[in-house]
C-alpha cells in the first residue's frame, strides 16, 4: 500500500472517488424539495453512477496495485457521505422517517470512531462481509427510492423501505461482531503488556 504523493492523490481510483463526492451536490440539487418526477429520476440516474465508480475504483485499485493511504481514508468516507445525503433528502419527502435514517448514520459515525480508537491503539478494523453486505442493501434500498414509476412508486417506496431495514439489521450485526473483536485484541494487547 502506497503512501500520501502527488501521484497517489491523482491515481484512477481516487479520481473516481472524488467523481463520487462530486456528484452528491448534484444529487442534492434534484432532491431539494419540491421534487418532481423528473427530478427522482435525474437523482436516480446519478447514484447509480456514483455507485459504479464505487464498484470501480476498489477493482481498479486492488486489480492494478494501486491501493492507497488516501483511497483507504476517501473511499469509505465518500460512500458515508453519498448514503447520508440522500437519505437526508428523502426524509423532505416523506419516502423514510428521520429515526430511521437517525439508526443508520448513528451506526456510521460509531463505526468510524471505532476505527479512528482502534487505529490509535495499533488496530485494523477491515470491513466485514456483513458490513459489505449492509452497504449493497443501503444502495439497493436508495435505488429503489430514488427510481420514480408513477403506477408502481407505492411499491418501489416499499421495497427500497425493506432494503433500507435490512441495511439496519446486518448493520448493527457487524457493529457487534467489530466492538467484539476490539474489545478481544484490546485485552489480549493489555495481557500480552503485563
Amino acid at each position: 500500500m502506497s503512501g500520501f504523493s502527488r501521484q497517489n492523490f491523482l491515481n484512477l481510483p481516487n479520481l473516481l472517488t472524488y467523481l463520487r463526492i462530486a456528484i452528491i451536490p448534484l444529487i442534492l440539487y434534484f432532491l431539494n424539495p419540491p421534487v418532481s418526477a423528473k427530478s427522482y429520476n435525474f437523482a436516480f440516474l446519478l447514484f447509480v453512477l456514483a455507485s459504479i465508480t464505487d464498484y470501480l475504483d476498489g477493482i481498479l485499485a486492488r486489480r492494478h496495485n494501486l491501493v492507497t493511504s488516501v483511497g483507504k481514508l476517501l473511499d469509505p468516507l465518500a460512500d458515508k457521505l453519498l448514503t447520508s445525503a440522500v437519505l437526508i433528502m428523502l426524509i423532505a419527502s416523506g419516502k423514510v422517517q428521520g429515526w430511521l435514517v437517525f439508526l443508520i448514520i448513528g451506526r456510521e459515525i460509531t463505526i468510524t470512531g471505532l476505527r479512528s480508537i482502534a487505529a490509535s491503539q495499533g488496530l485494523i478494523l477491515y470491513a466485514s462481509r456483513t458490513g459489505k453486505n449492509k452497504l449493497i442493501s443501503q444502495t439497493v434500498g436508495l435505488l429503489f427510492l430514488l427510481l420514480y414509476i408513477p403506477k408502481i412508486g407505492f411499491v418501489l417506496d416499499w421495497i427500497g423501505v425493506f432494503f433500507l431495514w435490512a441495511s439496519v439489521v446486518l448493520g448493527y450485526w457487524s457493529a457487534m461482531a467489530y466492538f467484539v473483536y476490539f474489545y478481544k485484541e484490546v485485552t489480549k494487547q493489555e495481557q500480552n503488556a503485563r
